[in-house]
Order: C-alpha cells, then sequence, then structure tokens
C-alpha cells in the first residue's frame, strides 16, 4: 500500500525536465505519473515510476538531486464528488494531506496522496473500504 515517490529538484531552465526523462528512459523506467511545483528558482518534479530504486539510483549518478518520499495510492470513480468523500473522511479523521495528484483513466481516477500520518491514512481509508492500490499497481500504471 505504502509506494516509493521520487521528489527530484531541478533548476528553471531550459533542458533539465529532458534530462531527467532522457535518464529514466535509458534505463527503461517508465514515468507513469508526475506533477511539478516551481517557484522562481527550481521546481520539484514528483513522480511515481516503475523501478523506484533504480530510478533514484540512475539519477543520482547523473548528479540530480533526488529522494525518496512514501505516498499511499487510491482508486475511486472518475464522477463528480468521488474524491471528495474520500477527503471528507480522512479530514474527519485529523489525517493532513500534505500533497497530492491524480490522473484519469476512463471511469477511474487514480490519486498520490502524501498524508501527514501515513498509518492513520491507510486505516481510515481501509475502514471506509476505499480502493488502495498496492505499490507494485501504481508503478504499472
Amino acid at each position: 500500500m505504502i509506494a516509493k515517490q521520487l521528489s527530484i529538484f531541478l533548476e528553471n531552465k531550459s533542458g533539465r525536465l529532458t534530462e531527467v526523462t532522457e535518464v529514466l528512459a535509458k534505463e527503461n523506467i517508465n514515468l507513469s505519473a508526475l506533477c511539478i511545483a516551481e517557484n522562481a528558482d527550481f521546481g520539484i518534479l514528483r513522480g511515481i515510476v516503475s523501478d523506484p530504486d533504480a530510478a533514484y539510483k540512475a539519477l543520482k549518478e547523473h548528479h540530480f538531486a533526488v529522494n525518496i518520499t512514501d505516498v499511499v495510492g487510491i482508486s475511486c470513480p472518475n464522477i463528480p464528488g468521488a474524491l471528495a468523500k474520500v477527503l471528507g473522511f480522512l479530514s474527519a479523521e485529523g489525517v493532513f494531506i500534505e500533497y497530492m495528484y491524480s490522473f484519469a483513466n476512463n471511469h477511474i481516477a487514480n490519486v498520490v496522496i502524501r498524508p501527514s500520518n501515513m498509518e492513520k491514512c491507510i486505516e481510515v481509508l481501509k475502514e471506509k473500504k476505499v480502493d488502495l492500490l498496492a505499490a507494485n499497481e501504481l508503478y504499472k500504471l
């Protein structure tokens, strides 16, 4: 249930994102989900890849600043209100969401969540019968 996410720090200059994707491609690592947060000086690419440990090693070897962070993945219907319902469960139990991102595929929305309290988050999601994604499922999306 707990998956590994890469956080890659990138200077805000042309070509840095291309370099990351080229390193991953050379290692035959698929980047299945990502989001980029940025400010004036740098960006943080957060992403789910097919092999987080190999990606981490390859990016480090190419002098990228990269970390691995634990996240949880869920799947819910891709309809209005479905995510609000799940987030309501977590809010009611005091689980703070540090950040999240999602991607939809037809009738299913897959969501990557970085909660403040991973154990409590998973406990609430299981109790409410939310469809949790196993790490290997998330890596293959």
